[in-house]
């Protein structure tokens, strides 16, 4: 699957929060209130992943709206922000039927990039401890886990905080210094 990695759009809005509805359950998917606090927060980077072929049920867009507009199908998100020298992972939401396709991998370097180029020395953020499926995900991607944080869902659920520091000895930034 083909996709490209761009900027959020303001009319990207419903759609990001239908898909984020859709990959979380219900009192942990956000409020339209809240991810649009999140992605509006004065150092808030959101980056959204296009399918150029639009996979089939990928995301609820009108196929006439979107063919003449030359719209691709959004298949996935990120939200983060950072604060002095550490980035934070608001959320990634990929939809299921992208998963594995390398959009979350994509999605994941790119907002890496940007925090490194805010001088970002490392990115958190936090899962559920139940999610073995994003927990793999992260460790593969060299997030490792500090602690973990007691009841920190709406659902009673712990996370765990996670942590990639952006500029080890081995990154391709610094291989190039």
């Amino acid at each position: 699957m083909k996709f490209t990695v761009r900027h959020y759009r303001r009319s990207d809005f419903r759609i990001l929060w239908e898909i984020d509805q859709a990959c979380f359950p219900s009192g942990l998917s956000y409020t339209p209130l809240e991810l649009k606090t999140y992605i509006h927060r004065p150092q808030a980077l959101t980056l959204v992943a296009e399918a150029e072929a639009p996979p089939a049920q990928a995301v609820k867009q009108d196929p006439a709206k979107q063919e003449a507009h030359g719209e691709s199908a959004i298949a996935g998100f990120v939200v983060a922000d950072h604060k002095g020298r550490i980035g934070h992972i608001i959320t990634i939401d990929v939809c299921a039927e992208v998963r594995q396709r390398g959009v979350g991998s994509a999605l994941l370097e790119a907002v890496e990039a940007r925090l490194r180029a805010c001088n970002c020395a490392c990115v958190r953020l936090e899962t559920a401890v139940d999610n073995v499926p994003a927990l793999s995900f992260y460790k593969r991607h060299g997030y490792t886990v500090i602690r973990s944080i007691p009841r920190y869902y709406s659902n009673g659920v712990d996370a765990l905080l996670m942590e990639k520091h952006l500029h080890s000895a081995l990154s391709p930034d610094n291989l190039l210094r």
